[in-house]
């Protein structure tokens, strides 16, 4: 720019040209993203993405259907060594990108998802965390369901509003 801030036609040609660039670009992603092929691939996706899709073609990765209560499903993609909490992450990564692709941002409380549901395969509770895949039985195209979870009385916590009124009747003076 010039000290009257007008910009240079070389600027100008060279913006232009840069933003014609990115366009081109933009759109062959679009076209590459619409194939049929590549219809797994995510809009945005990470380095990680690409390479569980690399191994999965591999055979070192597998597809697992995850049924939600309403009996609809969706596909996600894990390491054949994955464990139930590599599995809940693939899991939250898809419902977040399905829902911001119809909704736009929507807050999920997942904490309170794990709560109150666990993931099912062959009515057998994937409970621990770290346990591997495998040893459920779940191999390539398995699926999971997701079914109603009450936790036991031993590993339950109390909340604070119940602790505070557990202790708020002990203080109180017969």
């Amino acid at each position: 720019m010039d000290s009257s801030g007008a910009a240079k036609p070389e600027e100008i040609a060279a913006y232009q040209s840069t933003e014609a660039k990115q366009a081109r670009l933009q759109s062959m992603l679009a076209a590459l993203l619409d194939d049929p092929i590549l219809a797994d691939v995510p809009r945005k996706p990470s380095l990680g993405d690409v390479d569980t899709l690399i191994n999965l073609e591999l055979g070192s990765a597998m597809r697992v259907t995850v049924v939600k209560l309403d009996s609809t499903s969706f596909d996600v993609a894990v390491l054949n060594t994955a464990t139930v909490k590599d599995l809940k992450l693939a899991i939250r990564k898809k419902i977040t990108e399905i829902e911001q692709g119809q909704m736009g941002h929507r807050h999920i409380s997942w904490k309170h998802i794990w709560e109150n549901y666990c993931l099912t395969h062959q009515s057998e509770k994937l409970t621990d965390d770290n346990s591997v895949l495998s040893s459920y039985g779940i191999r390539n195209n398995s699926k999971v369901c997701f079914s109603p979870h009450v936790m036991s009385r031993v590993h339950q916590k109390h909340s604070r509003r119940r602790k505070h009124r557990f202790f708020h009747g002990l203080s109180r003076k017969l």
